[in-house]
């Protein structure tokens, strides 16, 4: 597809017929860890932006006192709140909502069944210095048994986690960059090899080293793109199941990863880099073979 004319039967390598296969798999798993990367940056981003509003404070739930006690413990957590330095905004989650989040893990209950706790969403300034554990201690006092979760510190702890995964995930992806390229070398070395007497022949008849290189570069251009057609060509299918199994979860069992165009785009690219990458490598390694031969 690549090269214009051959000098040398390049189709007829035993080796060649299975290349753009190795490739494709190997595409084929390059395309799934790029959109595991990819999906773990974009919900990394989502949760680094959620942290505006890192507090939550639960009321327990007290069955023994009336209606008009509960209202009145609110509104004392809600002044406290309200008042304390580098709260922005406090909102009292409904019972509706609470019982939303708590779905997945209790199923589909009646607010009369489940003592629920009295939440309390709380926005806060992010350039003060805000001590969760001074506000804990001031509701507590007046209101026992209340608590003061501070989300920035885990969800700070489970970004540095999905980090750490999308990192083992771009390692995954150089590792089988690597692996195709190591597989294209030995292909060629191979070809090298076997036609060693007719490159010998246009040697003599005045052919230079980059005239065959060319050749070679092109074969295994054409059978890079190939074997990356076929790789991305299984590649989406495989991620549109995930994704349709994912959606088919109950909400909250797991984070919501979406692929955005842009990712879609650059899953696009894989059988062109695959190409270059193959072309280049191929064109390499018989420039360097052919010093050592001649």
């Amino acid at each position: 597809m690549f090269s214009r004319r051959t000098d040398l039967p390049l189709d007829k390598d035993p080796l060649s017929r299975f290349l753009p296969w190795l490739i494709a798999f190997m595409v084929y798993l390059a395309a799934l860890a790029q959109s595991g990367v990819i999906g773990l940056d974009s919900l990394a981003q989502r949760w680094d932006s959620g942290m505006a509003a890192p507090l939550t404070v639960q009321i327990p739930a007290d069955l023994e006192t009336g209606t008009a006690a509960n209202a009145r413990r609110l509104q004392i957590a809600l002044n406290i709140v309200s008042e304390y330095p580098g709260v922005l905004k406090a909102s009292v989650i409904s019972k509706d909502k609470v019982l939303e989040l708590l779905s997945p893990w209790l199923g589909l209950v009646e607010a009369a069944d489940v003592p629920l706790p009295i939440l309390i969403d709380v926005e806060t300034d992010s350039s003060v210095d805000f001590d969760a554990r001074v506000l804990s201690q001031k509701l507590a006092r007046r209101i026992p048994g209340t608590q003061v979760d501070d989300h920035g510190v885990w969800l700070a702890r489970l970004i540095e986690m999905v980090r750490t995964i999308e990192g083992l995930a771009a390692g995954v992806l150089l590792f089988i960059l690597l692996s195709a390229a190591g597989t294209v070398i030995f292909t060629t070395r191979t070809g090298l090899t076997v036609h060693a007497e007719a490159i010998e022949v246009l040697h003599i008849t005045g052919a230079h080293d980059r005239y065959i290189a060319k050749q070679f570069a092109g074969r295994a251009m054409s059978m890079g793109l190939k074997g990356g057609l076929y790789g991305i060509a299984l590649a989406i299918p495989t991620l549109l199941v995930l994704g349709h199994m994912a959606g088919r979860m109950e909400a909250g069992l797991l984070p919501d990863i979406e692929m955005p165009v842009l990712g879609w785009a650059s899953l696009l690219c894989l059988p062109l880099l695959s190409a270059f990458v193959s072309g280049v490598t191929a064109r390499r390694t018989v420039m360097r073979n052919l010093r050592r031969m001649l």
